[in-house]
């Protein structure tokens, strides 16, 4: 940050603005701004304590002597103007005594007070700002001015000093208002980077869950005429190649499902032109297939118009029923799965997958339970509800209700 303009900034407001500087523990240096600044600084102090010496030689209430003492002690404070960023309070603490006494130390005196209100809280600020308000009608009671009443003097003197604070604190509220408004932009690009590492955190588990409807329901029905293969060499020729037909219809199902994943992921969008999404008219070919593939499957559909249903509830009913089947064929191979669809517009679509308990053991297989997870986020971002569980009888269900009309 500032690489091509460090110069025309402070050197504290580039500290704060620098975490790495901080923490480092590093003294700010002067960038050639400050440098302006301090000689513009010590050559004001100079200036005033020039004036302040000119109306002290025509004071005839300040002896000679004391005239050349007071001189002495504005020119050691002139010079301790090149302290103040290294020591503001104390600066301020020590110009607070030497004011008091000298009429030369002023100008050094109001410059330390500036530059404790900028670079220190305001507690300090009120304590050293109060008692040098305070000294000023002391101050002129003990050495009145030549040429001004006392009143005059007494206010002219305060102002001054409020003046300087109030300037230095208008310097450090803009400081601690750039400061912020750096933190806030850190801020907000740390949440936008969150939102989207976020946003692709959801869109791969959206194509991971989309890949598992898809693919997991032709891959099963791979598995199942491989395996038939494998344990009926003798089979027929006919039953052998129908399960060669089925296979690679299958195959070539889910890599163009595949394909079909990827260009989304290649495009960023939807391919108009690739096959159309399965909707709740899609039911009956879904499960021709898996009784093809050897299951018992009996289809109850009772919805009067299933064109009017919308796509996107026709299209999750239909993957709700696509991942029951798979989980039955899965974990409860040999039973009869019944797939039972109802619902009318203004009631709403309730999909429901039973299948009685297996006969026999059934082998664990992994990732269980993943499907049925997507299928409740999928029903819940389509306004519905999906419940899941075993039957008292031992076996399990899937039912879901989707909002309609």
């Amino acid at each position: 940050m500032f690489t091509g303009r460090r110069w025309f900034f402070p050197s504290a407001l580039l500290h704060q603005l620098d975490p790495d500087a901080a923490r480092a523990g590093r003294r700010p240096r002067r960038t050639a701004r400050d440098w302006v600044v301090d000689f513009s600084c010590f050559l004001l102090a100079v200036l005033l304590g020039v004036v302040a010496a000119d109306a002290l030689a025509d004071n005839p209430h300040v002896p000679p002597g004391l005239a050349v003492i007071d001189q002495v002690i504005g020119a050691l404070a002139c010079a301790a103007v090149w302290l103040r960023r290294r020591w503001p309070l104390g600066l301020a603490v020590a110009m607070t005594p030497l004011t008091f006494v000298s009429d030369t130390a002023g100008g050094a005196g109001l410059i330390a007070l500036f530059t404790l209100a900028v670079h220190r809280p305001f507690r300090y600020v009120a304590w050293v700002g109060g008692v040098n308000v305070a000294a000023v009608p002391l101050y002129y009671w003990l050495r009145p001015d030549a040429d001004l009443p006392y009143v005059v003097s007494v206010l002219f003197a305060g102002l001054l000093t409020v003046a300087s604070v109030g300037w230095g604190m208008f310097v450090r509220a803009k400081r601690q208002l750039v400061v912020s408004l750096r933190d806030r932009a850190r801020r907000a690009e740390t949440e936008a980077r969150l939102r989207a590492e976020q946003a692709q955190r959801l869109a791969r588990e959206a194509i991971a869950r989309e890949m598992h409807d898809v693919l997991a329901h032709r891959l099963t029905l791979l598995s199942v005429h491989a395996g038939a293969l494998e344990f009926r060499p003798d089979a027929p020729p006919a039953q052998t190649a129908r399960a060669a037909g089925v296979i690679r219809e299958s195959a070539h199902d889910a890599l163009q499902d595949l394909r079909e994943i990827i260009g989304v992921l290649r495009a960023g969008e939807p391919d108009d032109t690739g096959r159309p999404q399965p909707t709740l008219a899609a039911l009956d070919p879904l499960v021709a297939e898996s009784r093809e593939a050897g299951m018992k499957v009996s289809l109850d559909q009772r919805v009067e118009d299933p064109a009017t249903v919308p796509s996107s509830v026709g299209r999750t009913a239909y993957r709700i029923a696509q991942e029951g089947l798979t989980n039955a064929r899965k974990h409860a191979p040999g039973t009869e799965v019944t797939v039972t669809v109802t619902g009318a517009p203004g009631t709403g679509l309730t999909v429901r997958v039973h299948n009685p308990p297996p006969e026999g053991e059934v082998p664990a297989v992994p990732g269980s339970g993943q499907g049925l997870i997507g299928l409740t986020e999928r029903a819940t971002l389509a306004g519905g509800r999906l419940e899941h569980g075993p039957t008292p009888e031992g076996g399990f269900e899937v039912r879901a209700w989707l909002p309609y009309g």
